[in-house]
């Protein structure tokens, strides 16, 4: 087990001179702290002796159908019996690994991936094999061919992991037509996808995008959903949706790793998704992103050098970049973080070690000004790396 790129960039990025377009943070500052407070507060005072108990490691059942009316806006139709709640959803994709891979076994990627999931895969020892993407998400020929490739060789993939909906780190959006083909090819193959999907009604153009899970096959899918991003990480509230049989594994896995989840926690959810108007909350953090990511995608227009391209998610945190062969984003952080500017160096989301030249940036966090501001200081630390390699040239590209 390693630190991730994400974490190691915690404690210098939190200093306050420091403009972090790193961690992937909500402002949480949006929620309403008044409302919060009186929930916490009458939960305890009505249901303290329940709140404050074990639970059931499935989840609270009440919660777990609030859950599926929050599906419901995506389109998905769900029973609360098939839901499990998890200490977000990061709980959820590691109990997955632990029922499905053993040492060896391939898991799909996209490439860049959430970095997480990386170290959560590689933590059971899988071997990942990444699947090329384009500014249209996940494509399926690539799909098709890899696991050809792989059935050649004698090997059939275990999981293929997926984030199709504005994805961690690239902000990009599985097309609609590619989602149906991504499934079949699945299905022919015999492989199981997780679908993890924490940013899917942060959407900042129309309506929400159909998940995998919608229109495929309850057994095609175990999808993976989070309150993290568009309630309070702080809560740790997640879940799996899942076929029976996995559902049922699930459970047995998560009381093995922790007996139960917080009953306090899920209670505070159920409770404000069931008094507030949540709903309505969720189209202003869709407006105060919106605002952010186009405050990124501005900045980016001016300060970028020549030769840089980026991202420009639909909705989410995350604007990934691509910059000129020869700069190395690892090499130049400590020469960004000396300019007061933090983000996160591409290579921690490939597993192969691709993607030295890449960085993927968040506007989630810092105020629209910031935002401008950090991104202007990184043009200026790009600009004088671009100058040195020019200097004293680039290295050579691998063979």
């Amino acid at each position: 087990m390693v630190a991730s790129e994400v974490r190691a960039l915690f404690a210098v990025a939190s200093r306050p001179e420091i403009v972090s377009l790193a961690g992937g943070m909500p402002d949480v500052a949006a929620l309403p702290m008044d409302v919060m407070a009186a929930t916490m507060s009458d939960l305890v005072a009505g249901q303290g002796p329940t709140a404050l108990q074990y639970g059931s490691a499935q989840g609270d059942p009440g919660l777990r159908e609030a859950l599926c009316a929050v599906m419901a806006m995506e389109g998905i139709t769900a029973e609360p019996d098939n839901v499990v709640v998890t200490v977000g959803s990061q709980q959820a994709l590691d109990l997955l690994a632990r029922i499905f891979v053993d040492p060896g076994d391939v898991v799909l990627t996209e490439s860049p991936t959430y970095v997480t999931a990386i170290a959560t895969f590689r933590a059971c020892q899988a071997d990942l094999v990444s699947v090329a993407m384009d500014d249209d998400g996940l494509i399926p020929a690539a799909l098709a061919q890899t696991i050809a490739r792989l059935a050649a060789a004698g090997r059939c993939p275990k999981l293929l992991y997926t984030v199709p909906t504005f994805q961690n780190p690239a902000g990009v959006t599985l097309a609609a037509e590619r989602r149906g083909a991504v499934v079949e090819i699945c299905q022919r193959a015999g492989v199981l996808i997780v679908e993890d999907n924490p940013y899917g009604l942060l959407g900042f153009e129309g309506g929400p995008m159909r998940p995998l899970r919608a229109d495929a096959p309850e057994d095609a899918v175990v999808y993976l959903g989070s309150m993290s991003k568009t309630l309070a990480p702080g809560l740790r509230v997640g879940w799996a949706l899942a076929p029976p049989a996995v559902k049922d594994k699930l459970v047995l896995a998560a009381e093995s790793a922790m007996l139960s989840h917080s009953v306090f926690a899920q209670l505070v959810v159920q409770r404000y998704l069931s008094t507030q108007p949540w709903a309505d909350q969720l189209k202003g953090l869709r407006v105060m992103y919106r605002a952010r990511r186009d405050a990124m995608l501005d900045a980016l227009a001016v300060a970028m050098p020549a030769g840089a391209t980026w991202t420009r998610p639909a909705g989410g945190f995350f604007v990934w970049v691509t910059l000129p062969d020869g700069v190395d984003t690892r090499a130049m952080l400590p020469r960004a973080i000396a300019a007061r500017v933090a983000y996160v160096p591409g290579i921690g989301f490939h597993p192969d070690g691709q993607g030295a030249n890449t960085m993927r940036l968040s506007y989630c966090f810092p105020p629209p000004d910031r935002v401008a501001e950090g991104v202007h200081r990184l043009g200026r630390v790009l600009r004088r790396e671009l100058a040195l390699l020019d200097m004293f040239g680039r290295p050579a590209s691998p063979a």
